[in-house]
């Protein structure tokens, strides 16, 4: 004789599907909202304001960074600003500096707004939790290959790894693989020199900045193998465990 279907079960159920299906239709929406050209025309006005700013400068500009990293707001008008303002050395040390910050801050918000979830999703789902035990481990390499590429967004990975096992110190730690692109676009808005200039077409008719453009699409190239095959490799040592 069938068993009568729990009414707790299926509304625990469908919440849940409703909840997936608002954040997979919200954050799409929200980063198209944040690349349009109005977001990043205020972001050119606030780089003008804290141009302006002098010794308080780097602490407004930091703070605006990781204001942009939370809110899924891209960095790369910021990056080349921090180019413009500061010079290719303070400028670099300050994008790393805010964007370590604000992606820390992301990391943090994930895991504990979103963690309890996805552990009550992988007790029921062996596999997926012998994954997350497998990134785990390899935490530091993870981070690290795919702060390198270009291709992973920045701002939604910050949240995809706060709901891993990924270590904390692992994670910052592993931003360490930012440090290339984040010389090579501060080093392409200083060449740039102009705020209102960022994001103009004219900069493709810059041989250096085409030759830089071409060296971040190569490192992206060789750190998105490294991460197609280390994944893999995880992929298959964690079927492995479950079975």
């Amino acid at each position: 004789m069938p068993q009568p279907e729990n009414p707790n079960y299926s509304r625990n159920i469908f919440q849940r599907r409703l909840l997936f299906l608002s954040i997979a239709l919200f954050i799409p929406l929200l980063i198209l909202t944040t690349k349009s050209s109005y977001i990043q025309d205020i972001l050119r006005t606030g780089l003008i304001q804290i141009q302006n700013l002098g010794w308080w400068g780097p602490v407004a500009f930091i703070v605006t960074y990781n204001l942009a990293t939370v809110l899924f707001i891209p960095g790369s008008v910021l990056t080349l600003g921090g180019g413009v303002i500061f010079g290719l050395w303070w400028g670099s040390i300050y994008v790393f500096v805010a964007a370590t910050l604000g992606a820390t801050f992301a990391f943090l918000i994930g895991r504990y707004l979103s963690r309890d979830r996805v552990v009550r999703y992988m007790e029921g789902h062996p596999k997926f939790k012998a994954l997350d035990r497998a990134v785990s481990q390899e935490g530091l390499k993870i981070v690290f290959l795919t702060r390198l590429c270009p291709l992973f967004p920045f701002n939604l990975l910050n949240y995809a790894l706060g709901v891993t096992q990924v270590s904390l110190k692992d994670y910052i730690l592993g931003s360490f693989g930012m440090i290339p692109g984040t010389i090579l676009y501060v080093y392409s808005g200083s060449l740039v020199g102009d705020i209102a200039a960022i994001g103009a077409t004219t900069q493709s008719e810059n041989p250096q900045l085409s030759t830089l453009k071409l060296l971040i699409n190569i490192i992206g190239l060789i750190a998105t193998v490294a991460v197609t095959v280390s994944l893999t490799r995880i992929a298959s040592k964690a079927l492995d465990e479950s079975v």
